[in-house]
């Protein structure tokens, strides 16, 4: 950090050096002082504190025969000059910290399904390890993430299985189950059904890009059955309380559902068909292209997700 100050016909720069060895000039008492602290010779320590006082034309020191001792400015300079050595020193301490991974920012865009069951923990866990780093976490849909992924708006994305990740490293994550939502009162029973039950029934759902929403129509086309929504909504407690009045069933992932039947009453069903167990996947651009906060969240997303001791599988290459 260097200041400038106009001195007429030139410039002339303020230097951390020379305010550094003002504070030690002031501290040790002597320019000898000062100089040895500094391992600089005293005729050196003395030039630079000559031009330091032309520069601001000011008589910063006051000669004794004991030594020098600062003027009424140069008490000031010497307050001014240790905050603002204070402040060189924070940058370098920062700027270290973002190269070790303990301080910076990262960019998570998620879908609902893993912000509602599994990335509050997780990320709470990354964060009380590393308290500087700040992340930006937003949702939206799946195939919007890997979009944003690709165009540098996003360090991370987080995707149900299934998305185009075309050009981008995906790591496994978690993954959770489908449920059907009904009411308590609902003529379907049972705990487990297969999807060829539960498509007989009006559904409420979630809006079109939903990934979710384009597993059950590809799960109705499969049985040759129109699926018959007769609301789409944009959130898990929209569909909820649709679903409570009485307005058809609905399909959510379980972590997620359970938070809401214990609050409004509903009962929850298993979906036996396979395709009712999902996978998350993590999605970046180049692993290796991460600043290392990144990396080091990635790890952690990874590992929450496996045994401990198992280390994190290579990324694929979509």
């Amino acid at each position: 950090m260097a200041g400038t100050v106009s001195t007429g016909s030139h410039d002339m720069r303020l230097d951390p050096v020379s305010l550094q060895l003002f504070v030690s000039v002031v501290e040790t008492g002597t320019i000898a002082g000062a100089g040895e602290r500094e391992h600089m010779a005293a005729s050196a320590v003395s030039k630079r504190i000559s031009e330091l006082e032309a520069l601001l034309d000011t008589q910063l020191l006051a000669r004794t025969n004991k030594g020098v001792v600062p003027t009424a400015a140069g008490i000031g300079l010497l307050n001014l000059s240790r905050g603002a050595l204070h402040r060189l020193d924070d940058i370098v301490v920062q700027m270290r910290e973002y190269a070790s991974g303990t301080r910076g920012l990262v960019r998570v865009f998620a879908n609902i399904s893993a912000i509602t069951q599994f990335l509050p923990g997780d990320l709470a866990s990354f964060m009380a390890q590393f308290p500087d780093v700040r992340i930006e976490l937003e949702e939206s849909r799946s195939n919007r993430i890997a979009q944003a992924v690709r165009e540098g708006k996003a360090d991370i994305g987080i995707v149900v299985e299934g998305t185009d990740l075309q050009g981008l490293q995906s790591f496994d994550y978690r993954s959770d189950r489908l449920v059907a939502v009904v009411p308590r009162g609902h003529a379907l029973r049972q705990r487990k059904a297969d999807f060829a039950e539960l498509i007989k029934h009006d559904f409420v759902g979630l809006d079109s890009n939903a990934a979710m929403m384009r597993l059950l129509a590809d799960a109705a086309a499969a049985l040759g059955e129109p699926l018959r929504l007769r609301v789409q909504v944009s959130s898990f407690e929209a569909v909820c309380k649709l679903v409570q009045a009485g307005m058809g069933i609905g399909v959510l992932p379980e972590g997620a559902a359970k938070d809401f039947t214990k609050v409004i009453g509903l009962r929850l069903i298993r979906i036996a068909d396979s395709w009712a167990q999902r996978r998350m996947l993590i999605a970046v651009r180049d692993i290796s292209g991460l600043p290392l906060v990144g990396r080091k969240l990635v790890e952690q997303l990874v590992f929450s997700a496996r045994p401990v001791g198992k280390k994190m599988a290579g990324a694929s290459q979509s």
